[in-house]
């Protein structure tokens, strides 16, 4: 018989909770990695270099030589025409997407330099409602195309979207003949245009200045197209090749230029802005 009874160790239960936003889940190979080292290596995964979303902000640092970006039309807002009622108003969505992303839409523009040579540029944010492209997105695309004219130099385009902006109705879609039309004006003056697709460009944005670059780019392994595989399928009653509307597939069958990394896309794009200004 023992002399000593062993203590009764109460457990107790607590949860240990992870921090939010320290870690994400690579899409490409679900491995997990901090956050730390995704926005060292750019937001590229560094087990199986997937592509994962980046912000227009940090595109634009990664891009352009430092402290030379001037933003444009910082100040146009999107209003709600159509007066749009749904699960949530318009005006409510938008608020939540400013307030969550530090944008006030879905695209950055302004001029800056790349190793050294002046350009007009405009970044879309796909973490603002899916960077659609509403009025302000196409104003403001529009103008930096102008701009670029008026200025004798090339014009950038980094894409990410999902299409029109439902919640503005036709005036969404007007913004692609809009931003078709000035990139017409800017080719006749025999100035360059470099349009590089991200994972995903989509619908609207990719049928009209998407796919007008003089030079077509893409990120590896980036989703591309108009509709969606599930609807083309269920339109064409026919199954889809291996790859379809990716990056590669779209090279290999001649809509894209070249696909390039995310860490060589400043020295890729330098050097074509050398070629077109006759330097290389």
């Amino acid at each position: 018989m023992a002399i000593f009874k062993r203590p009764a160790l109460r457990a107790e239960s607590r949860k240990r909770e992870m921090p939010q936003g320290l870690w994400q889940k690579c899409p490409g190979c679900d491995e997990v990695v901090h956050e730390i080292e995704l926005k060292e290596n750019q937001r590229v995964c560094p087990r199986c270099d997937y592509h994962m979303a980046q912000t227009a902000k940090d595109r634009l640092e990664d891009l352009l030589d430092p402290d030379s970006f001037v933003e444009h039309d910082a100040t146009l807002r999107s209003i709600d025409t159509l007066r749009f009622q749904g699960m949530a108003s318009y005006e409510d969505r938008l608020k939540k997407y400013q307030d969550s992303t530090g944008l006030i839409d879905a695209v950055l523009s302004g001029e800056g330099l790349i190793e050294g040579y002046k350009v007009g540029i405009a970044v879309m944010d796909f973490s603002f409602l899916a960077a659609t492209m509403g009025s302000v997105v196409g104003e403001r695309i529009t103008r930096i195309i102008e701009w670029a004219t008026e200025n004798r130099c090339a014009c950038i385009i980094i894409s990410a979207s999902g299409g029109a902006r439902m919640y503005e109705g036709m005036l969404s879609l007007m913004q692609m003949a809009k931003t078709s039309g000035a990139l017409a004006r800017h080719g006749c003056e025999k100035l360059p245009y470099i349009s590089v697709l991200t994972n995903p460009t989509t619908a609207g944005v990719m049928a009209s200045y998407a796919s007008l670059g003089d030079v077509i780019m893409a990120e590896p392994r980036s989703m591309i197209g108009f509709a969606g595989p599930r609807v083309i399928k269920e339109t064409t009653h026919q199954d889809l090749p291996k790859g379809f509307q990716t990056a590669e597939f779209l090279q290999e069958h001649g809509l894209i230029d070249l696909i390039v990394h995310r860490k060589k896309m400043r020295a890729q794009i330098g050097q074509l802005l050398a070629y077109f200004s006759g330097t290389l």
